[in-house]
């Protein structure tokens, strides 16, 4: 036979965040129901928190990054573009969040995490001792003039912010999600209906705003008896300003178990213990068999002495009080289901020796209350004659000094007339040296602020011309001129503007130079030669001209050679009619077979093809795509060789151009001004 369960132990932490605390329930004999009351969502602008974490790789970073809670390490982590910098430390306030980093591969000895420690008798984990751990890890002024950033939910607690600030820190803030009030479905509230009707349970609240939401669903869907039943029903809460905002919205059974799964469940088995829960329940009996499980939901017949009439003050206590008065089980026999009980009942048993006690005690408060009404009668008549004579004494003393008052005013008026006119004229001074003064710096702060509007103008409209055109000679003499109107500028930050300047010189000065214009001239030029082109199959074939030899004298030969004049004859006519016919054939080698096959009508579409080619390697070439720019070279070229005549000096020209065209474009990327415009809109920001 299974064990038997002790409770219900309502979660209301957000969904998909309490598996490890319910599996720890599970094994001490918990049933787990959640029952969410924030949702997690993305924030719905997250260009502020990327901006934020890109700081993390520039030029001046952050000196520490606050996460206040796992929420926002996982919302944070999922907008990195590279791994977290190892030389910035990270600090969190719990041993979730720093589970939380481990996930994303953040942890000691690789990183600093600083948190509070856990290894003291009564851990807590909120701001104040996570504020407590970094000032003891960075000194009481270690942070004085640092950037530190806390990336958090919308909205939240100002307390840690503020006193990082009072530390002289600059503090920057940072929104990674947004809490909203979820609407339960209505199995959830089936589920709730149910257990408020008598079921064993307890709500674990995990956060103020939490509670809040309880407080305002609860008013939507329960009934005001299930409220009433809400109120009275365990509650624990893992810090103190967690159980004061549930003690303010009407709970009064709190418990404060500390935070930590660990904490919660010890918390839970010291509310419900083991053997309350495994005793049976007597049948018919509307009185609980454990003092633990009467607390639940106590009857308007209950004895006195039991927790619905106790002081809400007295319920809400720490992990630790709930340990020491752990319910011990209740070893008076049940009443009978029909015998009534109440306090009237109770308090005529006790007879009439409470009522003489009572007045007795009344009788003497009275008399108590009288002997101190007269004595402090007389002592204040005593101190309001006092006060009488020394009101006369000032009185005298103010007459003798108003008159040497008068008679030094009347000595003195010339001198104070003179004194007054100085006065005036030495405000007027004053009012105009500090106009002067207000204009001067309103002068020096617009000419700053005109002179830094326009390098970022100068460095914006470089930076589009050296990607567009890749004019390198421009972009530098944009920097140059931009650091002569930032050398009328002192300050820090200007100079690490100058800084970054100084290096996009010494980067273009060092980039090769392409001639753009060069090469998409030789473009040009082998696009208009493409239709002039022979083809394979269409190269130029001189014309066969008949000649005839000179015919020889046939008697000569004939005495020469002894034959008849009618052989020697018949044979120069024979050679002369082979000489004519060989003439009008002629014979070729063609290595490409497909040459060949090309016939007029497509010579057309292939000439096509290759100026299609040529003019995407152009487009290629002035919006240096460097990849798309060689393939189109390399494949006009290929068709350049299998298509036409490699013999025509014309084709080879061509290709000639091509291959100048594609060993050139070896040095198309140009080195950007992306350092010089990061540091005029860092100093934008600091500004």
């Amino acid at each position: 036979m299974a064990s038997q369960r002790r409770a219900t132990v309502v979660i209301t932490r957000p969904a998909g965040q309490s598996l490890g605390l319910i599996e720890r329930l599970h094994r001490a004999q918990f049933d787990a129901f959640e029952f969410p009351l924030i949702d997690i969502a993305p924030v719905a602008d997250d260009a502020p928190l990327r901006a934020a974490l890109d700081e993390l790789y520039g030029p001046e970073r952050y000196a520490l990054v606050v996460f206040v809670s796992p929420n926002a390490i996982d919302h944070a982590f999922g907008r990195l573009f590279a791994p977290w910098p190892a030389d910035v430390p990270v600090a969190v306030v719990g041993p979730g969040s720093v589970a939380a980093l481990a996930r994303q591969g953040v942890s000691a000895p690789g990183h600093r995490v600083i948190s509070p420690s856990a290894e003291h008798a009564d851990p807590r984990f909120d701001s104040e001792a996570l504020y407590a751990a970094i000032e003891a890890h960075f000194g009481a002024n270690g942070l004085e003039g640092k950037r530190v950033l806390i990336v958090r939910g919308d909205g939240g607690r100002e307390w840690l912010a503020d006193r990082l600030a009072e530390a002289g820190a600059r503090v920057e803030k940072a929104a990674a999600y947004r809490r909203l009030l979820p609407e339960p479905s209505m199995q959830k509230w089936e589920r709730i209906h149910t257990l408020l009707a008598g079921e064993p349970h307890a709500w674990l609240l995990t956060s103020s705003e939490g509670v809040r939401n309880l407080d305002e669903l609860a008013r939507e869907h329960l009934t005001a008896d299930e409220i009433a039943r809400l109120k009275r029903a365990p509650v624990l809460c893992p810090h103190p300003r967690i159980a004061e905002a549930a003690r303010q919205t009407g709970f009064d059974r709190i418990t404060v178990s500390g935070a930590g799964d660990e904490r919660i469940v010890e918390a839970l088995e010291t509310l419900f213990p083991q053997d309350a829960a495994a005793q049976p329940r007597s049948a018919g009996s509307s009185t609980p068999s454990s003092a633990a499980v009467s607390t639940d939901n106590a009857p308007a017949h209950s004895p006195d002495n039991s927790p619905a009439h106790q002081p809400a003050q007295s319920r809400m206590t720490d992990s630790n009080d709930s340990k020491k008065a752990s319910p011990q089980p209740n070893v008076t026999p049940p009443l009978p289901p029909n015998t009534p009980f109440t306090p009237y009942e109770q308090q005529k048993r006790r007879g009439n020796a409470g009522t003489v006690l009572l007045w007795f005690v009344v009788a003497i408060v009275a008399i108590a209350a009288g002997a101190g009404g007269y004595a402090l009668n007389r002592k204040v008549d005593r101190k309001e004659q006092q006060l009488t004579q020394r009101v006369a004494q000032a009185d005298a003393q103010n007459a003798d000094l108003r008159a040497k008052a008068e008679q030094a005013a009347n000595a003195t008026g010339a001198l104070n007339t003179q004194i007054i006119q100085l006065q005036g004229k030495l405000n007027d001074a004053e009012a105009h040296s500090q106009a002067l003064q207000q204009q001067y710096q309103d002068l020096a702060s617009n000419r700053d602020d005109w002179t830094l509007a326009e390098v970022e103008q100068i460095l914006s409209s470089a930076s589009q011309q050296l990607q567009l055109t890749g004019n390198v000679q421009l972009a530098l003499f944009a920097l140059e001129s931009a650091d002569t109107r930032l050398a009328a500028t002192t300050g820090p930050q200007v100079v690490s503007i100058r800084k970054a300047i100084a290096q996009d010189m010494d980067k273009l000065k060092a980039a090769p130079t392409t001639d753009l214009t060069g090469l998409a001239i030789k473009l040009d030029t082998a696009i208009e030669q493409i239709d002039g082109l022979p083809l394979a199959g269409e190269a130029p074939i001189e014309r066969a001209r008949a000649q005839a030899a000179t015919p020889a004298d046939s008697a000569s030969i004939a005495a020469a050679t002894g034959e008849p004049r009618w052989k020697v004859l018949w044979r120069q006519i024979t050679t002369g009619i082979g000489q004519q016919l060989a003439s009008l054939v002629s014979v070729r080698r063609i290595d490409n077979a497909d040459a060949m096959l090309t016939s007029p009508d497509q010579g057309y579409f292939v000439r096509e093809n290759v100026k299609l080619r040529l003019l995407s390697a152009r487009l290629s070439l002035l919006s240096r795509s460097e990849p798309t720019l060689k393939s189109d070279l390399q494949a006009a070229d290929a068709s350049l060789a299998r298509y036409f005549d490699p013999s025509s000096k014309k084709v080879q020209a061509v290709r000639e151009l091509v291959k100048q065209v594609e060993q050139a474009s070896l040095a198309l990327a140009v080195p950007n001004l992306n350092a010089s415009l990061a540091a005029v809109h860092q100093f934008k920001r600091g500004g």
